[in-house]
């Protein structure tokens, strides 16, 4: 199966409808169909080992994907951006990225880089299970560490207007 992994549901939505995909579980929320899984784990270090370990430990994975929004230390970059930070893709553009305990706000960074809360996680777990070349991190850019506090509507609307591209590499 392939997994998608976000860490809210806002974040997932497009996905589940569009592939029809049916809740299995609720903690951590899981939604499937015989040939994608998603995993909407929540926000940080220990919802994204639990959820993700519950994955691996119940389900038979090939491929990974976390797919979510991230923060951007550069005010050129606009906003709604999509960035591969695990490997050069066609069409997608790459970008390191950093994950943090806590939203970052400002930072003295020479180097762009996108900022989330859980990417560096999701990396570590899957590496456990996967190799290096079926493990992507798909970051759209949500704001540039300004503390703006999108809506769940405008999350919603972030990825669906990405989905065609990322919908190519699943």
């Amino acid at each position: 199966m392939i997994l998608i992994y976000t860490a809210l549901l806002c974040e997932a939505q497009c996905f589940i409808e569009r592939y029809k995909l049916k809740k299995i579980n609720s903690k951590p929320k899981i939604y499937t169909n015989n040939k994608i899984i998603i995993c909407i784990g929540g926000v940080g270090k220990e919802n994204t080992f639990n959820s993700l370990n519950y994955i691996f430990n119940n389900f038979t994975i090939k491929k990974a994907y976390n797919i979510g929004i991230a923060g951007i230390n550069n005010k050129n970059i606009k906003i709604g951006s999509l960035f591969c930070t695990t490997a050069n893709i066609k069409d997608i553009p790459y970008l390191q990225l950093t994950t943090v305990d806590k939203p970052q706000v400002k930072t003295t960074a020479k180097e762009i880089s996108l900022y989330d809360m859980e990417g560096k996680y999701f990396l570590e777990i899957c590496l456990k299970y996967l190799t290096n070349n079926n493990i992507f991190i798909l970051k759209i850019v949500s704001d540039h560490l300004d503390l703006l506090k999108l809506s769940k509507d405008e999350i919603k609307k972030l990825i669906y207007n990405n989905f065609n591209i990322m919908y190519l590499y699943l």
